[in-house]
């Protein structure tokens, strides 16, 4: 594909056909998939690591605050290098990381060899998803780019409900101790790089014969433009920061553990129950990406998915409501905001930004999911959260529910700022005869 003189790509100027699409979307599906479990393979096993090797609540904090940690740089580079390099090679790469980063977590008990395994899956996972995520917009455009991003989020988190169910369908992995599940997540993640093998060479034939908008590697970055994007998306970043700094820290991290202790549940039944949020998101999300396509009201659902995820935690932490009261807040909440606020960039940064600006908002996301994971796990440490002190949990759910009463005020921002003359067409449906979103 060659380079035109104002630096933009000349392509062909048919658009890939619906199968090519589609099977496209399958094979990084399969991959989002591994990666999804694989982050969340830890949850089932906090008890066991707690009790099998000694870990506090803080150190398991860590093992997914660490995942976080070099996203606050390496996701932002990790964008520029999807603009730069293409989203085919640089998913295969991240890919490949996030495999060698499972191995080496399954690999010991030391703490800082799981920490430092932790560290390069995290690395390699965070970047793939920008490299995924860049490569459903120029795949899709506006044409239906609500709902590819709803069935992408939709097949990642069957990963995440798998492994919030593997004590059930996996129990002999589970009565081997701590090591096998995590060799069994490591397993999992192989087949995604198989997945994203295959995406590398449909891509590659694709891009010879149809008009996909990738960028050149003789495109010029402007560091100090990464600061100049639209207010609109600095809200939609601070929803993103202070949503994911909740869902995935108490979902991904305590919550079986909390359901566990504070609710008494066995292993198999906690797990059971926490998967109901991601079974919610396999079928909601896509519908919720579709609907929004239809009638527009982004940033009016962004809000309303936040008040749901705000209400739960006043119920968990004070009423004898049954747990699956708050699961349904949250269950919803996960597919109805992660559904909006990713295709909601679209109209917010340039095509040619789009690496960058994804990367640039799961870099900020991941100072939260960084500082969060350790602070719940200090708070539980501080207050002595366990089964025979359950209250000691309390303080975590308070800090839950400040975050997400932050992400309600960043929502409510951005409603107002695009139900006003500086909008980006957010609230608006996608027009039938517009096949590209408007860009800033």
């Amino acid at each position: 594909m060659r380079k035109d003189g104002t630096g933009g790509v000349t392509a062909p100027t048919e658009p890939p056909p619906a199968s090519a699409r589609w099977t496209m979307l399958v094979f990084v599906s399969l991959a989002m998939f591994g990666n999804y479990y694989v982050y969340d393979a830890l949850g089932p096993l906090a008890d066991t690591l707690q009790r099998s090797l000694g870990f506090t609540d803080t150190q398991i904090g860590w093992l997914n605050g660490i995942y976080s940690a070099p996203n606050i740089v390496m996701v932002l580079i990790g964008g520029i290098i999807v603009d730069r390099i293409g989203t085919r090679l640089s998913t295969l790469v991240f890919t490949a990381c996030c495999l060698v980063g499972a191995l080496v977590t399954a690999a010991t008990p030391s703490f800082p060899v799981m920490a430092t395994g932790r560290l390069i899956f995290g690395m390699g996972a965070e970047s793939m998803i920008v490299a995924i995520t860049a490569a459903l917009g120029q795949w899709f455009g506006g044409k239906q780019l609500g709902f590819a991003f709803g069935l992408n989020l939709c097949i990642a988190r069957a990963g995440s409900y798998a492994a919030d169910l593997s004590p059930r369908w996996a129990k002999t992995f589970f009565e081997g101790g701590w090591q096998p599940p995590l060799y069994l997540a490591a397993g999992i993640m192989a087949a995604g790089c198989v997945a994203t093998a295959l995406y590398f060479l449909l891509e590659r034939s694709a891009s010879r014969r149809y008009r996909l908008p990738l960028p050149g590697p003789s495109d010029k970055i402007v560091w100090r433009d990464l600061w100049r994007f639209d207010r609109s998306y600095w809200y939609v970043v601070g929803l993103c920061v202070t949503f994911y700094s909740v869902i995935f820290p108490f979902r991904s991290t305590f919550a079986i553990k909390y359901f566990q202790h504070a609710h008494h549940l066995s292993l198999e039944d906690a797990s059971t129950m926490n998967s109901y949020v991601f079974l919610a998101a396999i079928f909601a999300t896509p519908l919720f990406g579709l609907l929004v396509d239809k009638v527009g009201k982004r940033a009016f659902f962004m809000a309303g998915g936040t008040l749901l995820l705000l209400l739960a935690f006043p119920i968990l932490a004070y009423t004898e409501l049954n747990l699956w009261t708050s699961t349904v807040l949250i269950g919803i909440a996960f597919s109805l905001v992660p559904a909006v606020i990713w295709p909601s960039v679209t109209y917010l940064v340039r095509s040619n930004q789009l690496g960058t600006g994804y990367g640039l908002m799961t870099m900020i996301q991941n100072i939260g999911l960084t500082v969060v994971n350790v602070a719940a796990g200090k708070l539980n440490d501080t207050y002595h959260a366990n089964a025979e002190n359950p209250a000691g949990y309390t303080p975590m759910l308070w800090m839950f529910g400040l975050l997400s009463l932050f992400g309600l005020v960043f929502a409510w921002l951005l409603w107002r700022r695009e139900v006003g003359p500086d909008g980006h067409d957010l609230e608006k449906p996608i027009p039938k005869s517009k096949l590209e979103p408007r860009t800033a």
